[in-house]
């Protein structure tokens, strides 16, 4: 017959060596949600300011132009201002909500209008798959928009919890 005080110093090992492995995985899960936390915001402000910045360029103007001038949405500004003013403007957006989004720890409202005003942007570059003609190999390029447009819809809700006092 098994002694009742070992039965019982055994469970208590096992509860024991179960509070401490929880509570590893406590903390290794705080661990991992801060540092996606961090890699999702600013590798989106990183695609952000990157491509805002080679919106500068005569050779991204170009090879913007096709989705712009077949876009219902943004056709009239090559139409209005030419293919390199219609890029530096994109590239102008692009580089302000990315700022914007960085500005987080200072400011979760601005991150929050920061994010925010990237989802309509995304949905836009989304919609080149459907409007240009012929996107072919470009449609791949174009498919990282919708990683990223997930990334802006969860930094906003995530600055809109600070900024209300739910959030960290």
């Amino acid at each position: 017959m098994p002694d009742d005080s070992n039965l019982a110093k055994a469970i208590s090992a096992r509860d024991a060596a179960r509070v401490a492995t929880s509570a590893w995985q406590a903390r290794a899960a705080q661990r991992l949600i801060f540092v996606g936390e961090f890699l999702l915001r600013y590798s989106l402000v990183f695609f952000l300011l990157f491509f805002g910045a080679l919106k500068w360029t005569a050779e991204e103007a170009k090879g913007i132009q096709p989705w712009m001038e077949h876009s219902p949405l943004l056709f009239w500004l090559v139409r209005a201002f030419g293919i390199q003013a219609a890029s530096d403007c994109i590239g102008v957006i692009e580089l302000t909500i990315g700022g914007l989004i960085a500005m987080r720890s200072w400011s979760p409202r601005l991150s929050a209008i920061g994010s925010t005003a990237a989802i309509p942007m995304f949905l836009t570059t989304l919609s080149f798959l459907l409007t240009t003609p012929s996107v072919g190999e470009a449609s791949g390029f174009l498919l990282k928009d919708l990683t990223l447009l997930g990334a802006a819809v969860w930094t906003a809700g995530e600055a809109l919890h600070a900024e209300i006092g739910t959030g960290k």
